[in-house]
């Protein structure tokens, strides 16, 4: 998998690597199964996602808090579905 990445894929995929629980359930998944094959856009949302801070990810996927922009949601949302169906 790694001899295919570009630097910047290279870079993301090590970021979201945040050895809490809570956050690695949804962001381990997603790069093993659909972030090499996501679209630019997509890649984009998840690398402005694990750029967040550890205590802002957390409120928003306990839906204690909500992310500034309206696209993170729907994203957080979306790997939510991956994860519980």
């Amino acid at each position: 998998m790694s001899d295919e990445m570009t630097l910047e894929e290279r870079k993301v995929v090590y970021r979201a690597r945040r050895g809490l629980k809570e956050i690695d359930v949804y962001f381990d998944p997603y790069v093993k199964n659909y972030y090499l094959t996501a679209d630019p856009a997509e890649k984009a949302l998840f690398a402005e996602l694990v750029d967040q801070e550890d205590p802002d990810l957390l409120d928003w996927f306990m839906e204690v808090g909500e992310p500034p922009r309206t696209e993170l949601k729907a994203f957080i949302l979306k790997l939510k579905h991956y994860v519980h169906g």
